[in-house]
């Protein structure tokens, strides 16, 4: 970077604290939400009802986030540095996303088409590797994990309709 460029920030530490803390709150309330359906109370003759322990715990989270984002309010001027750049947060969205989308992928195509197209795609676009061994790789990977978990170990994992009409 030239003396003269500004780096710009993504987020500023306060605002990426605020954010956590509200992230860990909701967290929290849900908990204590689903908590309180199964039961939290204490029973005499059983103990702690499903939802006793959770409860706590969700309660705790709330707490402490409330505690972080009161902390969070305090930061001032100079404190207030940056927490990421854009060019940053572009670098991890550029892992952050495509590995999201593969998780949502492996419950509606099954776990080896996912597979080959997740390291397909990060071969080609981050490694700017060449077609022939983006094939490979992947489709070989995919044989491999196969092998491994469905043949040796005998671990189903998740199948979509490509290897059920495989007969995977």
């Amino acid at each position: 970077m030239s003396e003269g460029q500004q780096v710009r920030a993504a987020f500023r530490r306060k605002s990426a604290e605020l954010a956590m803390a509200a992230f860990i709150f909701l967290l929290g309330a849900i908990v204590i939400v689903d908590s309180v359906r199964l039961g939290f109370g204490w029973q005499e003759v059983h103990g702690p009802r499903p939802g006793y322990f959770p409860f706590y715990i969700g309660l705790i989270m709330c707490v402490a986030s409330l505690v972080n984002a009161a902390r969070a309010l305090m930061v001032r001027g100079a404190d207030n540095k940056t927490f990421v750049e854009v060019g940053q947060l572009k670098l991890v969205l550029s892992v952050l996303v495509p590995t999201m989308l593969y998780a949502l992928l492996v419950t509606w195509i099954g776990i080896y088409i996912s597979s080959i197209l997740f390291i397909a795609f990060f071969m080609r676009w981050l490694g700017k590797y060449p077609w022939w061994k983006v094939i490979g790789v992947s489709l070989g990977t995919a044989v491999v994990i196969y092998l491994v978990f469905e043949k040796w170990f005998k671990v189903p994992l998740p199948k979509g309709p490509m290897e059920i009409l495989l007969g995977l």
